[in-house]
C-alpha cells in the first residue's frame, strides 16, 4: 500500500474581494509553491491570514486537507478541483485527514504537527468556490480537514511521507467535532472531555451548555 503523503504546499496573502456589495478581505486562495518550505513561528512561511482571530493561532497554525475530500467537492461542484481550493496549506494523499483523531501528532518532513479541531467554515468558502451556498454545503458534508498545532519546527515538501507518530485512546476525531458542532449539538458536553481539543470549542460548547467560561480556554 502507497504510504499517505503531501502532494502540495499551498500559501497566499490577503486580498480584496467583493461579498454583497462591500469590500472585505480573505487569504483563502492558496497556490501550491514549490521546493522545500519552512513551517515556523505558527504559520507556513509565506501564507498570512486575513483574520488573525478566527484563521491563526497556536491551534490554527496549519490547515490540511485530504486530496480525496477535494475529489469529492470536484464531484460534487462538477469541475475540477486545484490542491489548495479550501485555503488548505497541506494537501494530503492517501490519508483521511477529517478523520484524524484530535491529539494525533504527524511527521510530515521535518516538522511534527499536533490535530487540533475540525475547520468551522465561513462567507470565504463561498467567495472561493464562487457558489454563496458552499458554506453550508461545506458544514453538510462534515468534511472538514484538520487545524494543526506546531511541535516541531521545520521544512516540509511535497512527496514528504505522513507519519502518524501517535494517537489518543479517547477516538474522537475531527469529523465528531464537526459533526457535534453542526448538526448533534445536544452532544456538546462530549467536546469538555477531550483536553486536545482547541479552546475556542471548548468555548462554544460551555456556552451552549450555559456554563461559565473556563479562563484556561481563552
Amino acid at each position: 500500500m502507497t504510504p499517505a503523503r503531501l502532494i502540495s504546499v499551498n500559501v497566499g496573502q490577503p486580498r480584496d474581494v467583493e461579498l454583497n456589495g462591500e469590500i472585505r478581505q480573505t487569504a483563502i486562495f492558496k497556490d501550491p509553491v514549490p521546493g522545500r518550505v519552512k513551517i515556523v513561528d505558527h504559520h507556513v512561511d509565506g501564507d498570512r491570514q486575513a483574520d488573525q482571530v478566527a484563521h491563526a493561532g497556536v491551534h490554527k497554525a496549519v490547515y490540511a486537507y485530504a486530496r480525496e475530500d477535494l475529489d469529492f467537492w470536484a464531484a460534487e461542484l462538477g469541475r475540477d478541483v486545484e490542491d489548495g481550493f479550501v485555503g488548505e496549506n497541506l494537501t494530503i494523499l492517501g490519508y483521511g485527514v477529517s478523520h484524524a483523531v484530535v491529539g494525533e501528532r504527524w511527521r510530515l518532513g521535518q516538522v511534527e504537527l499536533e490535530v487540533a479541531q475540525p475547520r468551522i467554515p465561513c462567507w470565504k468558502l463561498g467567495v472561493r468556490a464562487g457558489d454563496p451556498a458552499m458554506t453550508r454545503r461545506f458544514e453538510k458534508a462534515l468534511r472538514p480537514g484538520a487545524y494543526l498545532r506546531v511541535v516541531t519546527e521545520g521544512e516540509v515538501g511535497a512527496g514528504d511521507e505522513l507519519e502518524v507518530l501517535s494517537r489518543p485512546a479517547h477516538g474522537f476525531t475531527v469529523f465528531d467535532g464537526s459533526r457535534i458542532f453542526h448538526r448533534d449539538r445536544a452532544e456538546a458536553a462530549t467536546l469538555l472531555e477531550i483536553e486536545e481539543l482547541a479552546p475556542p470549542l471548548k468555548k462554544w460548547a460551555r456556552k451552549r451548555l450555559g456554563l461559565p467560561e473556563d479562563e484556561s480556554e481563552a
